[in-house]
């Protein structure tokens, strides 16, 4: 970090703010790997191949195996559960244990900047994750076509559509096992269930869709299986996409604002 009271331009600060948090994950990267990778990969292994094995395939799937209708879905899982974990436990940490925004915002870095840099790494880590898992998923068939690619960016805006708001609760806390317990098992578990992950909204209750359609892993859904399917009307992709980027602006000004308060800034 610079010393106190050099000027930084903006976007280094930002770039100072990242290369902090990648020198951390680039020591620590192997404690990542099972909830980042291996885990997702087991859950489609044992959901598409295992139980997807007693499926036939139909109009739903495209007339294709199960597993390649989940695969997608899988993905958007993936990275939301990455982004959340990466915006609740280490950030609190850096407020609460080893106080790292503190000295960083002691430098010229400010807030703002400080919640860019950590943005950006979040951003950063899902895609990487989100690429890892397409990589290796290949390689068992779980895809049909090199349009899958898209579903990465998608992925990434479905998983910052909800952590932003885990970044803003991350902030506002002190008490991370009720406040990340109850995000987890009461918000994500459920969602995963219910938003057209392992089957299609229209197999639910009618009164209960509404509850999917506001979900952004929903969304991401939709969008990340277009993008390996090849269809979607442009006007419906674009509302999606519209959807998942006004959460995650909300979350992030939300995050922004309890960034300031904390650090008394």
């Amino acid at each position: 970090m610079p010393s106190v009271g050099r000027a930084v331009h903006p976007v280094a600060a930002v770039g100072l703010v990242l290369e902090n948090l990648w020198t951390w994950y680039r020591r620590n990267w192997r404690a990542t790997v099972v909830s980042s990778l291996l885990t997702p990969l087991m859950f489609l292994g044992a959901m598409g191949f295992g139980l997807g094995s007693q499926i036939r395939p139909g109009p739903v799937t495209e007339g294709l195996p199960y597993v390649v209708y989940l695969a997608p879905a899988v993905l958007v899982m993936l990275s939301t559960q990455v982004a959340a974990s990466e915006s609740s436990f280490p950030v609190l940490g850096s407020f609460k244990w080893d106080q790292r925004y503190y000295a960083i915002t002691a430098t010229p870095v400010s807030v703002d900047q400080l919640v860019a840099g950590q943005f950006l790494w979040i951003v950063l880590r899902v895609l990487l994750s989100g690429l890892a898992y397409l990589a290796v998923a290949s390689l068992f068939g779980a895809f049909t076509s090199v349009r899958v690619l898209l579903a990465a960016p998608v992925a990434v805006l479905a998983g910052m559509a909800f952590s932003t708001w885990v970044l803003a609760l991350a902030a506002s806390v002190n008490d991370e096992g009720n406040a990340f317990g109850n995000v987890f098992r009461f918000v994500m578990v459920p969602v995963s269930l219910f938003a057209g992950t392992f089957y299609p909204i229209s197999q639910l209750p009618a009164w209960s869709r509404p509850v999917a359609w506001v979900t952004p892993l929903w969304h991401g859904n939709e969008l990340a299986r277009a993008a390996e399917f090849g269809h979607m009307d442009p006007l419906t992709a674009a509302g999606h996409v519209a959807y998942l980027l006004a959460l995650t602006t909300g979350g992030l000004l939300l995050a922004r604002h309890r960034f300031h308060v904390r650090l008394k800034v």
